[in-house]
């Protein structure tokens, strides 16, 4: 569903109140917190989409990075997971369920978690994804609503993985071209996550299905700030670009587009498929990390020394009573 379906409904929905409750949906963050008292909170998201691979493995092991990556991109250390799932077991061998299955329990265990049960329904298409919950210190949460004036902002994978899966059944991407971005894709931000108190991050988020500019405009208007983006920065995978170029761009990526752009400041050299670029819709995408100049150099220094990830400087926020993004070219 598009951000502005989703607005919309969500404010017909009348707020429950509860102290307990210290992040729901109104923030736009990447998980529920709720305070379990002992110094601890209780950290819970789901996620569950359609195949965007063909084989069933890598699509259980896609399907349970990109639910585990809200865990670690609020701080947080995931305990256990239950599955979610949709298939047309009339039309389809259960034993692509068992490959689906296994793919999720695979990563599971990459993460150290068990997953310990879950539910599924008969469906016409194929449906996968994870109900994760996990705990965090009270003084180690990390919420999107923090980032802070003169940080400096980290992007933790390379962006496309919509653009690349359209231009996949096109005809117009080879299976290489989209090869780089499952490796992304299966790969957990675990380390990433398991660091960021490490280095007083301020804020962060995971950027998947609203884009680059869509969670970065949701960090900018929880925390009361703008941000600056130098577009040369931002790192894509091989062939992004030209693929964008001949209109392999999904449904989803075009509409964050349109709902995200009165917020945003393009510069005038900046052309629409590189504003579709930015606007992306991601699955399993890196961490948006928000923290000091000093300490963002730090990091930066100590995840290259480890080879985790690749991580890129690629602007900054600034003081603002109206929150907005200004991509520079």
């Amino acid at each position: 569903m598009g951000p502005g379906d989703l607005a919309q409904v969500l404010s017909k929905i009348k707020k429950q109140q509860n102290s307990n409750v210290i992040v729901d949906y109104e923030q736009s963050d990447d998980a529920a917190v709720i305070d379990i008292g002992n110094d601890k909170y209780l950290v819970q998201t789901v996620d569950f989409f359609s195949p965007i691979v063909d084989d069933p493995f890598t699509f259980g092991q896609i399907a349970a990075a990109n639910s585990l990556s809200d865990i670690y991109a609020m701080g947080a250390k995931p305990l256990f997971a239950l599955n979610i799932v949709g298939f047309p077991n009339k039309e389809l061998s259960n034993d692509i369920l068992a490959e689906i299955l296994n793919g999720g329990a695979s990563l599971a265990n990459k993460a150290g978690i068990p997953i310990v049960g879950g539910h599924s329904v008969d469906d016409s298409e194929i449906k996968y994804g994870l109900v994760v919950t996990g705990e965090v210190k009270k003084n180690e949460l990390i919420k999107n609503s923090n980032a802070k004036d003169g940080d400096l902002l980290l992007l933790t994978k390379p962006l496309g993985t919509g653009i690349l899966y359209n231009a996949l059944k096109k005809g117009l991407a080879s299976t290489d071209d989209f090869y780089q971005a499952i490796e992304s894709m299966v790969e957990l931000n675990k380390e990433i996550g398991s660091s960021l108190n490490k280095f007083n991050v301020h804020a962060a988020t995971d950027v998947t299905g609203y884009g680059l500019i869509g969670h970065l405009y949701e960090m900018c208007k929880s925390s009361n700030v703008s941000a600056e983006i130098e577009t040369n920065k931002v790192h894509f995978f091989n062939n992004v670009e030209q693929f964008a170029k001949k209109g392999a761009v999904p449904g989803g990526t075009g509409r964050n587009l349109e709902f995200y752009s009165k917020h945003i400041k393009f510069a005038d050299s900046i052309k629409n498929h590189q504003k579709l670029m930015l606007a992306d819709a991601q699955t399993s995408g890196g961490l948006l990390i928000s923290l000091s100049e000093k300490d963002a150099h730090s990091l930066s220094s100590f995840y290259k020394e480890r080879s985790i990830g690749s991580l890129q400087i690629i602007g900054k926020f600034t003081s603002s009573k109206n929150p907005k993004i200004t991509i520079n070219s």
